[in-house]
């Protein structure tokens, strides 16, 4: 069994910033497993936001060049560094893990899901 508790939201301006973290316990946890984090806005698809797995790592689009995705050495912890936040970055964000080293954009693939952090960035 895999826990995953995701924490750091809050309210901001934009321009702001912000740091997630998601702690993983439970099962065996491995910097080999993919963690990712994706957001959801009400009646939207939960998105892919960042994902990292072995060293590497990937971003949307949308956030690249202003979010940065880092793990603690045991890959207990991934943290995701939020800078120059936009209105349209308010979401609830989820850490989200499947015990397995690819990284997918597919929220479906994840079995293991955090309880969520809302993120709120006025303008």
């Amino acid at each position: 069994q895999v826990r995953l508790s995701d924490s750091g939201g809050g309210f901001v301006r934009a321009g702001g910033s912000l740091r997630l973290s998601c702690e993983v316990s439970g099962s065996t946890v491995s910097d080999m497993y993919a963690i990712a984090w994706f957001r959801q806005v009400p009646e939207k698809e939960r998105e892919i936001v960042s994902c990292i797995s072995m060293g590497r790592s990937t971003y949307s689009d949308s956030v690249k060049g202003r979010f940065a995705i880092s793990r603690n050495k045991d890959g207990s912890t991934v943290f995701l560094q939020m800078n120059n936040l936009k209105p349209e970055d308010t979401a609830v964000y989820y850490c989200a893990t499947d015990r397995a080293p690819a990284c997918e954009n597919d929220p479906g693939k994840f079995a293991y899901w955090g309880q969520g952090t809302q993120v709120t960035v006025a303008s």
